[in-house]
């Protein structure tokens, strides 16, 4: 089969890779569709990814071709979005419920093989049936969603938040989407691509701009969520964390990332910050979420490129162009 292989450190390929076998509890699911996420990025550049070469891709979905002889929950013909996480269950994170922060945490797409491929393996417990309005290839978005809806839990937002949100890409502006599905009393929004803070503007934020500085909130906000990753972003968002506010660190920075804090303001303003990583019993909600309608992939999605372009594709996502880019 044809496959994305990143195959040492800036460099993706597209080969050919023997089809896989499914185990026991097992299925191999044809790919129809795999999103590109910064961590596809990351792993490129040589971080997250235990060891290279690695087939990529954790945000796909697609249809069952074949079953393990223990699988009895889908069968071959249904189309499925698959939870990419991968847990020991033993570890004491795991036992406390925190299965995102395993000691062992693994990811299809990330330590094991993933799906920028035709076929790809997955346990069959990680599969979530799709409803027969949803489009197979829209559901790559499912699994970012599911991040989203996991930075929410985290968060604990009340009624009448007013929200910052750094950043207006996939993720951003899913944040956005949700925010405005939590009672937000208002969601700003704050980048430098002005393509993408029109997109913002269209899902119908209260206020967008370049910086921060030019939105009329001199006290601050409630919820101020970074999701670029980016140093002078998070840095600038930690100074604009209203008093007993909260400030989510949401989007990947690199490993060699630093911000200064200022404890005695942390302390004397009651504020608190947080991150959030990964997907973490939000994927089944994410799932239900997307089949209702909380995002339209037609706006969410800005590309659709094929499989033989994917490192183009790779760099294209670099570049910044665009919004969610899927690999069909």
């Amino acid at each position: 089969m044809k496959a994305a292989v990143i195959e040492s450190v800036g460099r993706a390929v597209v080969t050919e890779v023997p089809d896989p076998t499914p185990g026991p509890r097992e299925v191999v699911v044809e790919v129809a569709a795999c999103g590109l996420c910064g961590t596809d990025l990351h792993i490129l550049q040589g971080e997250f990814a235990p060891k290279l070469p690695i087939v990529p891709g954790h945000e796909f979905a697609g249809e069952v071709v074949g079953v393990g002889a223990q699988v009895t929950e889908v069968s071959v013909g249904d189309r499925v979005a698959v939870d990419p996480s991968l847990y020991c269950y033993e570890c004491r994170y795991c036992r406390n419920g925190h299965n995102n922060l395993c000691e062992r945490w693994a990811a299809i797409g990330v330590t094991t093989a993933g799906g920028a491929a035709q076929y790809a393996v997955a346990p069959v417990a990680n599969c979530v049936k799709l409803p027969e309005h949803v489009r197979t290839q829209d559901a790559a978005l499912i699994e970012p969603l599911s991040c989203a809806v996991r930075g929410y839990d985290v968060l604990q937002s009340r009624l009448g938040a007013h929200v910052l949100i750094y950043g207006s890409g996939t993720m951003g502006l899913m944040m956005l989407e949700l925010a405005k599905r939590t009672g937000a009393a208002s969601v700003d929004v704050v980048d430098l691509n002005p393509a993408r803070l029109e997109t913002a503007r269209g899902l119908g934020v209260s206020a967008s701009a370049a910086t921060p500085d030019e939105l009329d909130r001199p006290q601050g906000w409630d919820l101020v969520i970074d999701a670029t990753g980016n140093a002078a972003a998070i840095q600038d968002g930690l100074d604009r964390v209203a008093k007993a506010g909260t400030f989510l660190q949401f989007g990947v920075a690199d490993y060699a990332t630093r911000v200064q804090i200022d404890p005695y303001r942390i302390y004397n303003q009651e504020i608190t910050i947080t991150g959030s990583m990964a997907v973490l019993h939000s994927y089944e909600r994410a799932a239900e979420l997307f089949a209702n309608g909380v995002l339209d992939p037609d706006v969410f999605i800005s590309d659709r490129i094929e499989l033989a372009r994917y490192p183009e594709a790779l760099e294209q996502f670099a570049a910044g162009v665009g919004r969610k880019i899927v690999v069909v």
